[in-house]
């Protein structure tokens, strides 16, 4: 199992530089941030978890320039979005700053992704709401064309195009792993389908939703072997990593708070133990 760390990074927290030589020296296996383009001011759409929404959700930085600084600074360590909301991107723009991206960091990006649940913000995009989890699949089917191709095409109802020439290629191949960001049964379908991991949240039912996706995967034909399961974890202790792992779970991220770089190393130094039991149970 390897251990990861999910942030909001802003700039008030620890710069990408920073965190990324932290991580990458205490064993750490990748970092992941998040992507909100914006927040509209109207806040028609309630905060899912309830309450106010907190403010780093339009602070964040935009995810691939903050990538791009951790990979400059890193050898080993992974990059991901966690996750991307992808109705909100052109795939052809999408898919060739992600092949950069890749090229460069030498095939260390992994591509978490998800459709969004404010509403202003998707239509601000020009996206209806019903609509995103179709635009998702066809933009994710799209890129992986762009990827592999030399003359790809692809012709769908939300992104329709002739052959093309997208360059760079991916140096991870056939290109990133795409990891689907959400939990409800419809989402471990489209893992199934789509996908070659899943980024869900280690809820209460966790096991049951473990279970749905060996199901899934024996209806469809496919290898659940091959899918990464890719969990963010709200408690970190060896009865729960060993549960995860029991589990099927290939890595588990840890929730690194938006603070400053002497608390985000303080916090880091903390968890780098998650790191060493993980290891421990591998051994």
């Amino acid at each position: 199992m390897q251990i990861g760390v999910m942030t909001f990074p802003t700039n008030y927290s620890i710069h990408p530089t920073a965190l990324g030589r932290a991580l990458e020296a205490r064993g750490f296996d990748s970092v992941w941030v998040v992507e909100h383009t914006h927040i509209p001011a109207s806040r028609k759409t309630p905060y899912p978890v309830g309450g106010d929404l907190p403010s780093i959700y339009w602070e964040a930085y935009e995810p691939f320039t903050y990538l791009a600084q951790v990979a400059a600074v890193t050898q080993r360590l992974q990059i991901g979005t966690g996750i991307c909301l992808v109705p909100e991107h052109h795939p052809i723009t999408l898919a060739k700053r992600i092949a950069s991206l890749d090229s460069l960091s030498n095939g260390r990006f992994l591509f978490g992704v998800g459709a969004g649940w404010n509403r202003e913000e998707l239509e601000n995009h020009g996206v209806r709401y019903e609509d995103r989890w179709a635009v998702l699949r066809e933009y994710v089917l799209a890129m992986k064309a762009m990827w592999t191709q030399k003359d790809a095409q692809y012709h769908g109802k939300f992104i329709d195009f002739d052959p093309v020439w997208v360059e760079p290629k991916p140096v991870r191949k056939p290109h990133p792993p795409v990891f689907i960001g959400a939990q409800s049964k419809w989402a471990i379908r489209r893992v199934v389908e789509y996908g070659e991991g899943w980024f869900p949240i280690a809820v209460p039912n966790f096991a049951d939703q473990m279970q749905q996706l060996e199901d899934e995967c024996k209806k469809a034909g496919r290898n659940r072997a091959e899918i990464d399961v890719t969990a963010i974890s709200m408690v970190a202790d060896k009865a729960a990593l060993a549960t995860l792992s029991k589990l099927g779970v290939n890595r588990v991220l840890l929730s690194l708070p938006t603070v400053n770089e002497a608390d985000s190393l303080r916090w880091i130094d903390d968890n780098a133990k998650v790191v060493t039991w993980a290891q421990q149970m591998g051994t």
